[in-house]
């Protein structure tokens, strides 16, 4: 895989330090040996030790600036585009930057002083950026001020540069680290300017990670890795047919075996093995005789859930997403008119997994006084208020250490886990135990990207422009069991993600007189949450799909076909036309490659892309996707690249292999041997092209996601003819007829 970079921002670049976490005792009160320290009150500075500036800067007396970090990383990046931020409204030298975690503990016994910490819906730097900044500033003004102070000048004749004040009337200058106690002492200013972003040296520019170093030498730990003084090991079983219940165990056929210490009754649904090692506890959970009351969702299947769908694809609904002119009429009358067509189509997309390398774990704590747990999590806050429910205890007598994460991908914003942990650790009270999913677990017990089908209906006039569109989603709503209080009488909001009429958010980008967009909400028991891209990865699939068949049957080329209906758009327009330009549409293509192109906003971007592959023998080869993105602003052009990149590595997984199939009401998928990711001969190359416009915030973690598979699948119908309507391709024959 290659990435080719086009922007209209600077690239300059900077050589890699070595970095990581801040390992200690010296940094803030309370620190902890793996890096996860509790920031240090202001009022606690004092000569000779760090010094905090702000919320979210320390500076140390050898100029090493730690800047907080309040959101959570698990390999996106923006702990790095985060630090930037700051970074750059404060002048510091970048070369001396570290970084430290906040933990959901002190931000709620400070006052929420650092924001929200939940990282979810690509929104850690959109999300933050506003008042990380400003964080940066307030700590700049206040170290000037310092200085100015003690020279006995007008701050506003002094200025600084990588961490150094010059007052350039008198010769004089200063660094932060000689005037941080001071500045420590003063109140903030109430307001601070910001600096235009075309004036940014660190921010904007591609620099090396902050998080790289630890992850290369294996320093860095992970829920899985951590380990403590007299810690336990706790492997969980839950009833694997969701819904159903524990109705008994023998614990003393496994009490006995080696390493067992404790074997334990979790909830209703789950027993737990408690051990001195992960292995010796798995052994015995293997062992253990447990009889499930698996109930009615026994008889479940793909079979019966795909015939739920399917009855509400016809079935009245009133839950409407998008509507414009009246659809349904302009159907109904086209059904008899000689001179308009009506075209229709039938699509699905199946349950999906997260299925990040690193498996859920989190260790625990518990006393009747204090509950500590050590975890990963997208979301702190909620994290800390399920262990301290489960734990019997006020959110104030309870801290989650926050570590970052190998992978997640929506998983972790749910907190089941924890609570889980917390519920075994308070059996086994005054020691440490980390409980530990196998792979098994993980996979079945998984919170699935929600299963859907969708018919579609569109009308051509004569001259072959569309008049109408009813777009009916059927299948479930994540809100409806990760937050029932988020459905309105309008249904699931999140089920219209990038197909809604207007807004910053998930806007639909074509006009279309007669539309009407709505769902028939349908929730089978299997568990669903928000995958990466949640439901802006099927939307796009269906509509962009079936975009290319009314532009096929209008006897139009697809990009063609597509300008007409985008005039009114121009950012969803400039993004295809980016990405079309940089495939080279209007040129021929090689020899036995065809080409295809998605479009589609979400999470506050625009993004297209155009694939080039070829299909031989039945085989398909994607040979080259073409990505452009424009999320108004970049602050780190390579890691914006990886993210999208990435993205299509998550995304072409899906549509080539990606399936979750239920049998007798159980997930069948246990591992990676039957649930299948692409391979690296198997990935394209990727050309990234950056058209930041500017004026908003996008993201960029899950967008991008959405279009591999439909630009792919309108490619893979130039090649053979053939229409995929229903994935994973791996279930498809591609072979010509």
């Amino acid at each position: 895989m290659t990435i080719q970079t086009k922007s209209d921002q600077p690239l300059g670049r900077r050589p890699l330090s070595r970095r990581g976490f801040l390992a200690g005792a010296g940094v803030a009160a309370g620190a902890f040996s793996f890096g996860f320290s509790i920031p240090v009150p202001a009022h606690a500075a004092a000569p000779g030790a760090a010094t905090e500036v702000g919320a979210w800067v320390v500076i140390q007396p050898d100029e090493t600036v730690i800047i907080r970090i309040a959101r959570i990383e698990m390999g996106q990046g923006s702990l790095t585009g985060l630090a930037q931020l700051v970074a750059e409204e404060l002048d510091c030298d970048w070369d001396k930057v570290r970084f430290e975690l906040v933990t959901p503990g002190e931000n709620k016994r400070r006052g929420n002083v650092w924001n929200t910490q939940s990282t979810g819906g690509s929104r850690a730097i959109r999300g933050s950026q506003d008042y990380v900044r400003k964080g940066g500033a307030t700590a700049r003004a206040m170290l000037i001020e310092a200085a100015a102070q003690g020279w006995g000048v007008p701050a506003a004749q002094c200025t600084v540069a990588k961490g150094v004040i010059t007052h350039a009337q008198s010769g004089r200058t200063t660094t932060y680290g000689a005037v941080a106690g001071a500045a420590n002492a003063l109140s903030p200013p109430a307001t601070v300017p910001l600096k235009d972003p075309k004036d940014w040296t660190i921010a904007g520019q591609p620099l090396k990670r902050l998080d790289t170093a630890d992850k290369l030498d294996g320093s860095l730990v992970y829920g899985v890795d951590f380990t403590m003084p007299g810690m336990l090991v706790a492997v969980p079983k839950a009833c694997p047919v969701h819904g159903g219940k524990l109705k008994s165990f023998d614990a003393a056929a496994v009490s006995k075996m080696r390493g067992v210490r404790q074997v334990l009754k979790v909830d209703g649904e789950t027993v737990a093995v408690v051990a001195d090692t992960f292995w010796r506890a798995k052994v015995a959970l293997d062992a253990l005789p447990i009889v499930w009351e698996a109930g009615a969702n026994a008889r479940v299947s793909s079979d019966t859930i795909a015939a739920l769908l399917r009855e509400g694809l016809s079935a009245d609904t009133p839950y409407v997403g998008n509507r414009a002119g009246d659809a349904k009429a302009v159907l109904a009358k086209a059904t008899g008119d000689k001179a308009s067509r009506v075209i229709e189509a039938d699509y699905s997309f199946p349950y999906q997994n997260h299925a990040p390398m690193e498996v859920l774990a989190a260790t625990v704590r518990w006393t009747p006084e204090r509950c500590e747990a050590w975890a990963p999590t997208q979301v702190p806050e909620a994290a800390l208020a399920a262990v301290a429910t489960a734990a019997g205890l006020a959110p104030e007598a309870c801290e989650i250490h926050v570590m970052r994460i190998g992978g997640s991908f929506g998983r972790r914003l749910q907190t089941d886990y924890l609570r889980m942990a917390t519920l075994i650790a308070k059996q086994v009270p005054g020691t440490p135990v980390k409980m530990m999913w196998t792979r098994e677990e993980d996979m079945v017990q998984g919170r699935f990207h929600p299963v859907t089908q969708c018919r579609l209906r569109g009308v051509l006039d004569a001259q072959g422009h569309v008049e109408a569109l009813h777009m009916r989603i059927a299948g479930q709503s994540i809100a409806s069991f990760t937050n029932p209080a988020a459905v309105t009488a309008n249904g699931d909001p999140f089920v219209f993600q990038g197909l809604l009429p207007t807004g910053a958010e998930m806007a639909i980008g074509y006009t279309i007189p007669n539309l009407l967009i709505d769902h028939a909400m349908r929730n089978p028991h299997i568990r669903p949450g928000a995958w990466r891209g949640v439901n802006l990865n099927q939307n796009a699939v269906y509509l962009e799909s079936f975009i290319d068949e009314l532009a096929a049957a209008a006897g139009q080329d697809p990009l063609a076909f597509r300008r007409t209906l985008m005039a009114k758009h121009p950012k969803h327009l400039a993004v295809l036309e980016a990405a079309a330009k940089g495939i080279g549409w209007d040129t021929p293509p090689p020899a036995g490659v065809h080409r295809g192109l998605a479009q589609v906003m979400g999470f506050g971007s625009y993004v297209a892309a155009a694939a080039e592959v070829s299909v031989d023998k039945g085989k398909l080869k994607i040979h080259r996707i073409v990505a452009a993105t424009d999320p108004g602003h970049v602050v780190n052009p390579q890691q914006v690249e990886a993210q999208v990149a990435g993205s299509f590595v998550y995304g072409l997984s899906a549509m080539l292999y990606g399936e979750c199939t239920v049998k007798d009401g159980r997930i069948e998928q246990e591992n990676f041997d039957s649930y299948n990711v692409m391979r690296l001969d198997e990935m394209p190359v990727v050309e990234v092209i950056l058209v930041p416009s500017g004026g908003f915030w996008g993201g960029v973690g899950e967008p991008t996601i959405a279009v591999a598979a439909p630009a792919v699948l309108n490619a893979v119908f130039a090649a053979t003819g053939k229409r995929v309507r229903h994935l994973p391709l791996k279930n498809v024959d591609l072979n010509m007829s």
